[in-house]
C-alpha cells in the first residue's frame, strides 16, 4: 500500500498516518526525517544534500526524490509507505510519479484532508493547550503566527497538488474536521475500495 496524505498543516495527517502505520505495518516517510538521516549516515545523496544545506540553500527536488527513492528501497518499506508532507509541488508530484514508474510501482491512493482553514487555528491552539496541560513541550509549529505562515505557504504552493492527482483518478477526500475515529473509519473505507 503506497499512499500520500494531503492537506494543510493541522488537518490531522500525522495522527492518521500513525494509525495507518500501526494497522497496516507500513512506514510513514517524512522528507525532513529522511533528509536528516541521509545526511547523518553520509549516503551519497545525503552528502549532496548536506553541501546544499551548508550553503544555506533549499534542497532541490532532484535530491529529495533521490532520498525518497533510496528510502523506499529499505526492507521496512516493502509492504508500503505513507508520504506525509510530500510532494509539496506539482513538479515534485511529477518527479515522484516518474521515480515510482521506473521502479515498477504506483500509488494506491492520495487522500486529501478537507478542512475549514478558519477553524484550524483554533485546533492548533487547543493542541498547544493540551500539550501544556500534559507537561509536554509545545511544538514550535503550534505557535499561531508560525502556523499562519505555514498555512499561507500551503495555500500558495501545495494546494495545487490535489488537482494534479484528481486528474489521475487517485484523489479521494475525507472530512478532516470530523472526530479522529470518524476520519480513521473514512480512510479505512477508502483503502478497502482500492
Amino acid at each position: 500500500m503506497r499512499l500520500i496524505l494531503l492537506g494543510p498543516p493541522g488537518a490531522g495527517k500525522g495522527t492518521q498516518a500513525q494509525r495507518l502505520v500501526a494497522r497496516h505495518g507500513i512506514v510513514q516517510l517524512s522528507t525532513g526525517d529522511m533528509l536528516r538521516e541521509a545526511v547523518r549516515n553520509g549516503t551519497p545523496v545525503g552528502l549532496r544534500a548536506k553541501e546544499v544545506m551548508d550553503a544555506g540553500k533549499l534542497v532541490s527536488d532532484d535530491i529529495v526524490i533521490d532520498i525518497v527513492a533510496d528510502r523506499i528501497e529499505q526492507p521496512d518499506a516493502a509492504k508500503g509507505f505513507i508520504l506525509d508532507g510530500f510532494p509539496r509541488t506539482v513538479a515534485q508530484a511529477k518527479a515522484l510519479d516518474d521515480m515510482l514508474a521506473a521502479k515498477g510501482l504506483k500509488l494506491d491512493a492520495v487522500i486529501e484532508f478537507k478542512v475549514d482553514q478558519a477553524k484550524l487555528v483554533d485546533r492548533i491552539l487547543q493542541r498547544a493547550r493540551e500539550a501544556t496541560e500534559r507537561g509536554e513541550p509545545v511544538r514550535r509549529d503550534d505557535d499561531p503566527e508560525i502556523f499562519k505562515t505555514r498555512l499561507e505557504a500551503f495555500n500558495r504552493d501545495t494546494a495545487v497538488v490535489a488537482p494534479y492527482y484528481a486528474e489521475r483518478g487517485l484523489l479521494v477526500a475525507v472530512d478532516g474536521m470530523k472526530p479522529i475515529g470518524e476520519v480513521e473509519q473514512a480512510i479505512s473505507e477508502i483503502l478497502e475500495a482500492v
